[in-house]
């Protein structure tokens, strides 16, 4: 049987294009985004201190619900968190975030929306806590894109 070398490059090109497809596309595939806040913050679980931390999502091929939270170069996993989806009426070029302001401690994050998208993530809270945040002042923030790497890169200025 005699193959054409011709098919085989094509074949091979072909591949090739559709592996890197896919690999440009993993941030945007798993959310992943830098944000910085000014202020500690509060999460399930745990309060992160002022700083930039990614958020990403843990397994976007299976389950788009669980959240990891690293420190700003992936290294460090902070939190790996449980997600339901939270809607909004219209979707931003940028990163939103809902924050609830806890008296007498730091804001906690609520929900997260990726750029662009309508449908993002809200964490959850053991029953009291979520109690406590329906009682709490609750704030929609776009926040800006400072810069723009592999990643996503938001402040969130409390």
């Amino acid at each position: 049987m005699n193959i054409n070398k011709g098919y085989i490059v094509a074949g091979l090109l072909i591949a090739f294009m559709l592996f890197v497809g896919i690999a440009a596309y993993a941030d945007a595939w798993d959310h992943t985004t830098e944000l910085t806040f000014n202020e500690p913050i509060q999460i399930p679980g745990r309060v992160l201190p002022a700083g930039s931390y990614l958020f990403r999502i843990a397994n976007p091929g299976t389950s788009r619900n669980i959240v990891q939270v690293f420190n700003a170069d992936g290294t460090v996993l902070y939190a790996t968190l449980q997600t339901v989806s939270a809607e909004r009426p219209e979707s931003t070029g940028e990163t939103a975030v809902t924050l609830a302001e806890v008296s007498g401690g730091p804001e906690a994050l609520l929900k997260w929306f990726y750029p662009g998208s309508l449908t993002g993530n809200e964490f959850l809270y053991p029953r009291q806590k979520e109690k406590e945040l329906a009682q709490d002042k609750v704030e929609d923030v776009i926040v800006r894109e400072q810069t723009s790497t592999n990643s996503e890169t938001s402040a969130v200025g409390n």
